[in-house]
């Protein structure tokens, strides 16, 4: 062979060698990762050929599938989407899947290796899809949507002594079911949802954090007395109202001019919502012994998991003396989600140790053989036993006696707080109101709630945490708990 054509030959055997070594690597440690590319159509393709497994509320299926004519042979379907869309997400054949659609996209889909069976396995098959069984108590949920209404708001209802999530409210909401398709109503669904400026895409349970306004001084409350500054809610403390802010000339006052705040012990104080008592304490405890507490609860924890992860709850690290006053107060650049303000009330309630917020109860496979059972787990000792008693009874005050009386419950120990953050420049926006409470039965059962509703349509100077938010954890409450 001359020496041009051998040339020619070592150079098409090379490109020869270098295409099969291309189809190997494309066929062998590229295929994972090309099968579950979102733009690979043949994993839209596989994913909707046939009826998905259902995400289950009281053992009851929310989701379901129906049959297209198209290429897609099955899209999704839910039962009262906008009541459970902030706990299943959506699935949809052209905007992908959020929140426990996503999360569990594969059990659901059957392509989970823990479905396939040996014969699957061989034939290339699906398994049939699984289910995912919530913690969710249907009459909860409903509870809290109904109440909410047209507010723009959310609202969470924990179990204390196990974490799990019985409710999980957000509205405005929105119906999965409208945008699950490919045709052009789905886009029309979705770009109406998109554009809608209240946005009820959001999920305000968990992806809201907010300044929690009064209802944060439970946290100050329990940091004094874990520190030993005062030694129960009815030691008188160090108070003068007002209280001006360690060197400004600003005065920090009290809602109420004629409430007994000067002085006043901390039961007397979360009764009539102090603000120049809970702000003191907050310079006097220092600001790094208030983010301790605070982070007992969760405050500052970018991986709060329910599985759904919620927004970082916020507790500032960078502050002077008078913006710690002002924190203490739960205003400054205090940020909190609802969920986050449940877990404080469920930690109080639940004598002091906070359980981890749970969503799923367990996962099983087509068959309804258990895959994963979901065990209460321990996110931390918040406080000991006795400030958790403390601070019940003095919440029980602030129902009983003081600014959160809309939450009783006839039959019931409820203990509350109330809160209105201010909100935009110079206080201009609309106050956020909150409510955070737990109410336990003769039995020994407990619920945890925390509400807050961004906009309830009232007029400014009505707006407060007794009015707008304590009768929607009243409902909740009594639902979980009749």
């Amino acid at each position: 062979m001359n020496k041009p054509l051998r040339r020619v030959s070592v150079f098409c055997l090379t490109l020869i060698l270098a295409l099969m070594a291309w189809a190997t690597w494309i066929q062998g440690a590229k295929a994972s990762e090309y099968k579950e590319d979102p733009h690979n159509p043949r994993v839209a393709i596989g994913k909707y050929a046939a009826p998905m497994g259902n995400i289950l509320v009281d053992g009851r299926p929310v989701t379901g599938s129906v049959a297209t004519s198209s290429d897609l042979k099955y899209k999704r379907t839910y039962t009262d989407g906008k009541l459970y869309a902030p706990v299943t997400g959506f699935s949809s054949q052209i905007f992908g899947s959020n929140r426990l659609e996503s999360l569990y996209g594969d059990l659901l889909d059957g392509s989970d290796s823990r479905l396939q069976s040996p014969l699957d396995a061989l034939s290339h098959e699906r398994a049939k899809g699984g289910d995912v069984a919530t913690t969710i108590d249907s009459s909860v949920q409903k509870a809290g949507y109904e109440a909410l209404g047209d507010k723009t708001g959310a609202a969470v209802a924990l179990d204390p002594a196990t974490g799990h999530v019985l409710g999980m409210v957000s509205t405005p909401s929105y119906d999965p079911g409208k945008f699950a398709g490919s045709d052009s109503s789905d886009r029309k669904a979705w770009q109406a949802m998109s554009e809608d400026e209240r946005q009820p895409d959001v999920n305000r349970a968990l992806r809201q954090p907010l300044p929690p306004g009064s209802t944060f001084k439970l946290v100050v409350a329990a940091a004094a007395l874990e520190d030993g500054l005062y030694s129960s809610v009815d030691e008188p403390t160090k108070s003068p109202d007002p209280y001006i802010l360690p060197h400004t000339t600003t005065k920090l006052t009290n809602e109420s001019a004629s409430a007994p705040c000067e002085n006043a012990d901390i039961r007397t104080a979360l009764q009539y919502s102090c603000n120049t008592v809970f702000g003191k304490m907050a310079v006097d405890l220092g600001k790094d012994k208030v983010r301790a507490q605070a982070e007992k609860f969760g405050f500052n924890d970018a991986k709060v998991d329910t599985p759904v992860r919620a927004d970082k709850s916020v507790y500032p690290k960078d502050m002077d003396e008078a913006q710690t006053a002002l924190s203490g107060i739960g205003q400054f650049n205090d940020q909190a989600t609802p969920m986050q303000m449940a877990m404080i009330t469920a930690a109080i309630s639940n004598g002091g140790e906070l359980k981890t917020p749970q969503m799923v109860d367990k996962i099983t496979d087509g068959g309804g053989n258990t895959l994963e059972k979901t065990e209460p787990k321990t996110y931390g000792k918040a406080m000991s036993s006795r400030t958790a008693e403390q601070l019940q009874s003095a919440m029980q005050t602030v129902v009983e006696k003081g600014t959160g009386s809309n939450a009783k419950i006839d039959g019931l120990t409820v203990g509350g707080k109330t809160g209105t953050a201010q909100h935009g420049v110079d206080n201009s926006g609309t106050p956020y109101a909150w409510f955070v409470s737990y109410a336990q039965d003769a039995k020994g059962r407990q619920v945890a709630v925390a509400v807050m509703v961004e906009d309830g349509h009232a007029a400014r100077n009505e707006v407060s945490g007794n009015g707008l938010a304590a009768p929607i954890a009243r409902a909740m409450m009594k639902a979980a708990l009749a």
